[in-house]
């Protein structure tokens, strides 16, 4: 009796990528499709919360950087082809962006985990952010009520964070986020 072996994935080019029909979420790790949930309401307050506390921030000191949330495309890598869509980032190098999507690293990038898949953003994306040299990113989990403050640049590595906390955006001299206050706010 032989058995049959398990298919290989189907690895796609930046070409394929674009193709794809503009409503399905997906991102590419090492070519390979993944198709994204939808985020839920927690979360989407969340993001609107941090997007704005980072914006506003950027705004007051007439900086250069610019903060996107998702859905907008990362290409961390073209071989193998590695996209992303960060739940929100800053990216500080206007040259990264092309009009569609930024090319390397964003400087600052916060997820906010899914219920359906917290592995990803803990392990996954951790991993290849910091091979791709994203400076800080960081890890909000709305289930645990943490934060997970990943300082790649100084080496600093999964530094929890309860949500009663005051967090310093260590990429930025002086801009720090009060967890407590957001949590309050959306009753968390």
């Amino acid at each position: 009796m032989t058995s049959a072996l398990p298919s290989q994935p189907e690895i796609i080019t930046l070409e394929q990528y674009e193709a794809l029909p503009e409503d399905r979420r997906v991102e590419v790790f090492d070519g390979v499709v993944y198709d994204m949930a939808s985020p839920s309401q927690i979360h989407q307050m969340l993001s609107m919360e941090l997007s704005n506390i980072l914006y506003n921030d950027i705004k007051r000191k007439k900086g250069s950087c610019r903060v996107f949330s998702a859905p907008f495309d990362v290409k961390l890598s073209d071989s193998p082809l590695v996209i992303v869509q960060p739940d929100i980032m800053v990216i500080c190098d206007s040259d990264k962006l092309d009009g569609k999507r930024c090319n390397g690293a964003p400087d600052f990038i916060i997820e906010i985990v899914s219920a359906s898949n917290p592995s990803d953003d803990y392990i996954r994306k951790a991993y290849y952010y910091k091979n791709a040299g994203v400076r800080e990113y960081w890890i909000v989990d709305p289930r645990r009520k943490t934060v997970t403050v990943n300082y790649f640049e100084a080496d600093i590595v999964s530094v929890p964070y309860p949500f009663d906390s005051v967090i310093k955006v260590n990429i930025n001299d002086d801009l720090f986020i009060n967890f407590s206050q957001i949590a309050a706010l959306l009753d968390i």
